[in-house]
């Protein structure tokens, strides 16, 4: 008897070593759950603050690799931080300077993997974002530009902001500038303008190909005015042109790109004197960027965009 109660007692003290053994692996990897997840959002997170900050100083490209650097600091040190000046770089992927490439990091700390040793591990994340002129629009409007307008044509750039006017006068036989946007043909109604004037365009529209021109003219319609009363002191997105062909309802412009224009105000009386005042601006707008390596005229439209990293790095 006593021969068995001595078993009993070695087996459950074995049994004791065994259970504190597990539990102590079970703990640590509970612990190294919690912390392999609190390290995996920190990351996600400086992932999302590199992305932001590229894009943000990819607004300033190509023209300021400066002012490119400096914002994309400001916004990193708003959302955490992580970016040095060090760690920011410029690449030429279709034209000089046109990407911005930033690599954050910081520590993450370790919350149960302190008590193995480890305080914290470092995260580490990388961005690159380009800007580049438009190969697709979105909200677009209904006035046709032609790309030699004097403040289009100021070398090396458009000249930004100086008053100007844009007017509605004949560029052929019975067509105005008013532009079919939509590449549908023939004239459209007063209130469909107006309304692509006041919202824009939401579908896409393409560049380098032909958009027929609305063959009626009426700037003085209530939709038109009220539209243009409702976009006072905004940026519309028009179209610019440098070829046009045919006559009446087959007049067609051929469209090479976009341009920002602010509207201070309008004149209508009548279809031969009919302007829209204001002046040219640089802004980013909603759309694609073009892919091609050759020249791009460059209006004033542009859109920014992260590129996969390891296409930058060398």
């Amino acid at each position: 008897m006593t021969n068995l109660r001595s078993s009993y007692r070695s087996e459950r003290a074995q049994s004791v070593v065994i259970v504190v053994v597990f539990m102590t692996v079970l703990i640590g990897m509970a612990a190294a759950v919690l912390d392999v997840g609190s390290w995996y959002r920190a990351d996600r997170k400086l992932q999302a603050n590199a992305d932001a900050a590229a894009l943000a100083g990819a607004q300033a490209l190509p023209e300021s690799t400066a002012e490119a650097q400096s914002s994309a600091l400001a916004y990193a040190d708003e959302n955490d931080g992580g970016l040095k000046a060090e760690n920011i770089k410029f690449r030429s992927t279709v034209i000089p300077n046109d990407t911005i490439e930033v690599t954050t990091d910081r520590p993450a700390p370790g919350f149960f993997a302190k008590l193995f040793g480890l305080n914290s591990v470092q995260v580490r994340a990388k961005a690159a974002a380009r800007a580049g002129v438009l190969s697709r629009a979105q909200w677009a409007a209904p006035v046709a530009v032609d790309w030699q307008h004097e403040k289009l044509q100021c070398k090396p750039t458009p000249c930004w902001g100086e008053q100007t006017t844009l007017d509605f006068e004949k560029t052929g036989p019975g067509a105005f500038r008013l532009m079919n946007i939509d590449s549908s043909r023939g004239g459209i109604g007063p209130q469909h303008i107006g309304q692509w004037i006041r919202e824009g365009l939401d579908a896409w529209m393409d560049k380098d190909r032909w958009y027929y021109s609305d063959p009626g003219m009426k700037a003085n319609a209530s939709h038109i005015k009220g539209a243009l009363d409702f976009r006072d002191e905004t940026e519309l997105l028009f179209p610019v042109y440098n070829a046009v062909r045919a006559q009446g309802a087959g007049f067609e412009y051929y469209v090479i790109g976009w341009a920002v224009f602010h509207v201070t105000g309008y004149t209508i009386h009548g279809a031969n004197d009919s302007k829209i005042h204001g002046y040219f601006v640089d802004m980013i707008w909603a759309g694609i960027q073009s892919e091609t390596t050759a020249g791009e005229e460059h209006f004033g439209a542009r859109a920014v965009a992260l590129v996969p990293v390891e296409e930058q790095l060398e």
